[in-house]
């Protein structure tokens, strides 16, 4: 009947739900050493005697652990000083109460494993007396215990339990007939972790919504801010990049004397009216430029006429006149290029770059 009772309370200790949280947990394989107590069966007829154990074991989960222990006892028989050898391997499951936060937490165990002994008897006269006699069987303990870290590389637990060795006396002689003992015992035991604690792995963090950040202060959201370090007081585009202050129209340039659009300017123009499109909140201003052929006025008249030639194309195709300053010439004022030589003679080449017209932004 006892037999029964106890195999059932062990099932039921293994058949714990995982009821704790789900958490980081130390997983390495570690080593343990023990000593405690054995409180003998008084039907065994034998003192009350130290415990050793080792064994290995590991976390399997936040919750639970399985060990495999070695152990031994070496009770003598009351009133006869002859050893009752005891030795055993048991294969234990731990859940334990684990808590964020808590360092110490208590557990349950439940284990099964095998049991020997040897035990010396009299066996008078015989002159080889005294004698051993073996058996062995099952053993199957439970208990409780306390188990904590003290350490990255030690921790400790504290057990209390009952351990049934089912081999029995086998005829030994030793005055009991019973099939089982029960042992109470109360043992500490070190643990010692192999290598080095596994990093925790932080969750990734859950997903903001972009669209309702605008972490520069530049109109432009974050999901669709191409540029999200621009500076107050530049003129951001709907990418949140800065937008060139001045749109070079390279390319446009005119004849010596002339000012009407060549037709190699027509897709450098083209693509000006494409740039403002893509930016449809940037005002610039048109202004014509001349070399330093000829008169002031003559120049600046020039470079007003060349000017208004781009005015008209960008409003000609599409470009709303609200957005354009001027038309605007400058004359001969703003040379980009020297038109001139070092020696002072004359610089086709730079007067040429000089004939030009830009788009120059406004806001």
């Amino acid at each position: 009947m006892k037999k029964k009772l106890l195999c059932c309370a062990l099932l039921g200790a293994m058949g714990l739900a995982q009821s704790a949280m789900a958490q980081s947990y130390d997983d390495r394989w570690y080593i343990t050493a023990g000593a405690g107590h054995n409180f003998q069966d008084h039907d065994r007829f034998t003192d009350s005697t130290p415990e050793l154990n080792v064994g290995f074991g590991r976390f399997f989960s936040p919750n639970w652990s399985w060990d495999v222990q070695l152990d031994t006892m070496n009770p003598f028989e009351s009133h006869t000083e002859l050893h009752w050898a005891q030795y055993g391997i048991s294969f234990d499951a731990r859940y334990h109460f684990n808590k964020e936060g808590r360092n110490w937490a208590p557990y349950l165990v439940g284990g099964l494993g095998y049991q020997e002994n040897r035990r010396e008897f009299n066996a008078f006269p015989d002159p080889d007396s005294p004698q051993t006699d073996d058996s062995s069987g099952l053993a199957v303990k439970l208990g409780a215990g306390l188990q904590g870290e003290m350490g990255e590389h030690i921790g400790m637990r504290v057990e209390a339990g009952i351990r049934a060795d089912f081999a029995g006396d086998n005829g030994s002689g030793s005055g009991s007939s019973n099939n089982a003992f029960y042992d109470p015992y109360v043992v500490a035991t070190l643990l010692f972790p192999l290598g080095e604690r596994a990093e925790a792995v932080t969750p990734a963090p859950a997903p903001v919504d972009c669209s309702s950040m605008d972490d520069d202060g530049d109109g432009v959201n974050n999901c669709n801010d191409k540029c999200p370090g621009s500076q107050a007081g530049q003129s951001i585009g709907p990418d949140g990049c800065p937008v060139p202050l001045t749109i070079d129209l390279k390319g446009v340039n005119f004849d010596f004397d002339k000012s009407t659009l060549r037709p190699d300017a027509v897709a450098i123009l083209d693509e000006a009216v494409s740039i403002l499109g893509k930016y449809p909140q940037l005002r610039v201003e048109v202004a014509g430029h001349t070399d330093s052929i000829g008169t002031e006025q003559y120049n600046q008249g020039l470079s007003e006429r060349r000017a208004r030639a781009v005015y008209d194309y960008l409003t000609g195709h599409g470009i709303d006149a609200g957005r354009l300053v001027g038309p605007t010439g400058y004359g001969e004022s703003k040379p980009i290029a020297p038109n001139t030589n070092p020696d002072g003679s004359d610089n086709p080449e730079g007067r040429a770059k000089n004939r030009r017209t830009e788009l120059n932004v406004q806001n």
